[in-house]
């Protein structure tokens, strides 16, 4: 018996240094993706390329060339013909809420969290077929999305998440009801903050506190609402929320971690206090003055506003109190805008798009409506590579690493391929259906109508 042990046990040995010998499987080579004959919009320049060639390698850009780009001996590469078409970079959506676009207000606060979280899993397809292959999602519990999407589980963009947006008691934020509130400090986490959408802070200590958590969470920059906003059912628009000391603690503890605090802000005094605070990003400021968009300019901080659309008041129901806050918001757009142009401030695109499924579809239409404003190269410049250069101040804490918003050699391969030229007419983005012939992110093609020939 001993003996037939023993022999067994040489055999388990010698069957494991086999194995540790033998010779590893040959790593299979990277996708190649060959686009012909395209004109390239490059995210930066106001003119297109001349006819070229784009050779793609996993998930990054290799190769651009005025001269046809050989791949005869390529494995896995596939060869898609752009004559008379325009590549562009991926486009990129500022201001986004990934879980909160397709539910109800009512559902999102008290309906069945699996449920909401279905439904913006199919959402986050759809964003990506509508070209935006990323988003800086700036409010909710996105961490599980993003996930899911980053292993495979689920077609979407890549996600920049915040996290619970952080208010104050009554704040923009605050969606608790009156038998919500707790008797005493300390007590029971509110339904939203329970699954992540918001959390209360009321002192430099507590501001601190939930800073971390989200960081801790995975937080690639923090979002404080630093006055009043449209959607919180007890937060007038006119009412400033946190003190300085509370935003400067904010902005300490993100700066520990190497990133950026981002507030919600209408109003004069809710952005100049955070600007005075060391606030890197004002989202919205749609009701600024002058005074205002003079101190944005002189200290260097970002703008992240949207040209919202008057659909965004039918969210809710007339009569309402946050129905007569959006109303109100949408006469400041062409103030915000008049104020980007005539001081040059850095200006960030994005939607803020809010329970309503059928608004979301309009977000091409959305950066299509910039050409108010500006020629069609200077907003999609902004939804590409302006919006690049704002997801990277979020330094180490970026979870993907590479350029993003431009078509260059190096860059992570989010493209799209445009039936016309986008820099005549913008409108051509409006409608990504029919105009958007390819769809890559991350080097895989996720949309194309026009076949693609094997080598």
């Amino acid at each position: 018996m001993m003996r037939n042990s023993i022999l067994l046990l040489g055999l388990l040995f010698a069957g494991i240094a086999n194995a540790q010998t033998a010779s590893p499987a040959p790593t299979p080579a990277p996708p190649v993706v060959l686009f012909q004959n395209v004109r390239i919009f490059d995210g930066k320049k106001s003119e297109l390329s001349p006819p070229s060639h784009v050779l793609v390698r996993g998930n990054k850009i290799e190769k651009i060339s005025d001269r046809p780009i050989p791949i005869e001996n390529e494995a896995n590469a596939t060869t898609i013909d752009g004559t008379g078409k325009t590549l562009i970079p991926g486009l990129i959506d500022m201001h986004w809420h990934t879980i909160l676009v397709r539910p109800t207000a009512l559902q999102a606060i008290e309906g069945d969290v699996g449920h909401v979280t279905l439904m913006a899993g199919a959402e986050a397809t759809d964003t990506l077929m509508r070209g935006f292959t990323t988003v800086r999602d700036l409010g909710g519990p996105a961490f599980g999305l993003k996930r899911a999407i980053d292993e495979g589980t689920v077609v979407g963009p890549r996600i920049y998440p915040c996290g619970a947006i952080i208010s104050i008691t009554g704040g923009h934020g605050d969606f608790r009801r009156p038998s919500e509130i707790p008797r005493e400090l300390g007590g029971r986490l509110a339904r939203m903050s329970q699954v992540g959408g918001s959390m209360i802070a009321d002192n430099p200590d507590e501001v601190r506190l939930r800073v971390r958590e989200q960081l801790m969470l995975g937080a690639t920059q923090i979002k404080l609402t630093a006055g009043g906003g449209v959607a919180s059912p007890h937060s007038p628009l006119d009412v400033s929320t946190f003190s300085e000391a509370e935003l400067r603690a904010a902005v300490e503890a993100a700066e520990n971690w190497g990133t950026y605090v981002t507030v919600h802000a209408y109003t004069p005094q809710s952005i100049q206090r955070s600007i005075n605070a060391g606030v890197k990003c004002i989202e919205h400021g749609h009701l600024m003055d002058e005074e205002t968009a003079k101190l944005i300019a002189e200290k260097g901080v970002w703008l992240s506003t949207q040209p919202f659309p008057d659909e965004i008041a039918n969210a809710f129901p007339p009569g309402s109190f946050e129905r007569e806050k959006a109303m109100k918001v949408l006469t400041g757009v062409e103030t915000v805008y008049g104020f980007v142009k005539k001081y040059k401030l850095k200006t960030a695109f994005g939607t803020d798009v809010l329970f309503s499924r059928a608004l979301a579809q309009k977000q091409g239409a959305l950066l299509a409506k910039l050409s108010r404003w500006f020629t069609p190269a200077e907003a999609l410049k902004m939804a590409t590579s302006t919006n690049a250069e704002l997801l990277s101040l979020c330094g180490l804490r970026n979870p993907y690493p590479g350029k993003l918003g431009v078509v260059e050699e190096g860059a992570l391969a989010d493209l799209l391929l445009v039936n016309g030229d986008p820099l005549v007419n913008l409108e051509l983005i409006a409608d990504p259906a029919k105009n958007f012939l390819v769809i890559m992110k991350d080097g895989t093609v996720h949309k194309n109508t026009l076949g693609a020939r094997a080598q």
